[in-house]
């Protein structure tokens, strides 16, 4: 009896034995294996909330891995469940379970490109962010509304205007509305820290970024800026006003009685924007200027023009006289009704 039973537990020993061999076996091959799954293409989407283990049946279930089991298993001994980031996973190629741990481990989720454009007003920003779905435009709106993010550099913010950077950025698409916000302004305070803080001469930085906002909505030409820029310090170190046509367009935009045009009427539009009526900057920005519209105000190119009008072509014929810029305005607008900064 005791040797029938001996046999039997060293068979059952042995049978154990083998079944562990052929179970590491089989593991070691299904984790070096690339799981030669579909022809395509898979993408995989986790939100946030969900756990480590309905992360994995999703994967399993979408056919990235060949056994749930095993990419369980997998994941249990090298997995990092407290740091598993949401998002959306893309797999182009059949892959082992110890290569998907690996994608989870490091949160390789697909991103988002999104180019923000400069001379975009805050709600147009919100616009273009909820179209590339990074959040809701309602959610935008209402954030930007809030100067927080922005209130140690410029205390006399009223909205986020004028400080969503305008630069291309890979979004994860699965963050807050908050956190996509706060990447913008975090770009431009990296800007501001590198090359404004250094070189603003004391300038405060609401108005290197409002005096900026007038030359990005004044001159798309590159080697005009800097030009632009210093007529209007001009005008501002003699108390002339800046007669700038892009602050009425943005007090009237805000005001929601724009009309996609100016009239000389317009010019009594009553706006603290309205740079017509008031002397100095206005309020604030009237758009996100970029690198070069705001690097032409820290670095304004010397001269003694204080006009300039559109000669219709993308580029301005700048005055020193209102006689010169009266003979300009006959010259390259009267024809069109247009009007250049008087």
């Amino acid at each position: 009896m005791k040797v029938w039973a001996r046999r039997a537990a060293l068979g059952a020993g042995l049978a154990a034995a083998v079944a562990c061999l052929l179970f590491a076996a089989w593991l070691t091959w299904d984790w070096h294996e690339p799981y030669p799954s579909q022809p395509r293409v898979v993408l995989v989407h986790v939100p946030r909330g969900m756990s480590a283990g309905q992360v994995l049946e999703r994967m399993a279930r979408e056919g990235v891995v060949r056994s749930r089991f095993s990419l369980k298993l997998a994941f249990s001994l090298f997995g990092h469940p407290t740091t598993l980031k949401a998002g959306t996973y893309r797999f182009e190629r059949p892959m082992t379970p110890l290569q998907v741990v690996q994608v989870l481990n490091k949160g390789e989720v697909l991103l988002t490109k999104v180019t923000i454009p400069e001379g975009l007003r805050r709600d147009e920003v919100a616009h273009l962010l909820a179209a590339a779905g990074l959040g809701r435009e309602r959610t935008f709106l209402r954030l930007t509304a809030d100067p927080a993010l922005i209130r140690d550099l410029d205390p006399a913010a009223t909205t986020l205007e004028g400080y969503l950077f305008p630069e291309t950025y890979l979004m994860d698409p699965d963050l807050r509305e908050e956190a996509v916000l706060k990447v913008l302004v975090g770009s431009f305070r990296s800007w501001w820290e590198k090359a404004g803080l250094p070189n603003s001469g004391g300038m405060p930085v609401r108005e290197v970024v409002t005096l900026a906002s007038l030359v990005e909505k004044e001159t798309a030409a590159p080697q005009e800026r800097p030009l632009v820029a210093g007529v209007f310090l001009n005008r501002l170190r003699i108390g002339m006003p800046l007669q700038t046509d892009p602050t009425i367009v943005y007090a009237e935009t805000i005001g929601g009685v724009y009309r996609g045009y100016l009239t000389r009427q317009d010019w009594t539009y009553p706006s603290p924007y309205n740079t017509y009526l008031h002397a100095g900057l206005p309020p604030g920005p009237i758009c996100s200027p970029g690198k070069a519209s705001l690097e032409a105000v820290l670095h304004p190119t010397p001269s003694d023009y204080l006009y300039f009008v559109s000669r219709n072509n993308g580029t301005h014929y700048f005055s020193r006289t209102l006689a010169e810029h009266d003979r300009a305005v006959e010259r390259f607008q009267r024809r069109t009704g247009a009007a250049g900064i008087q």
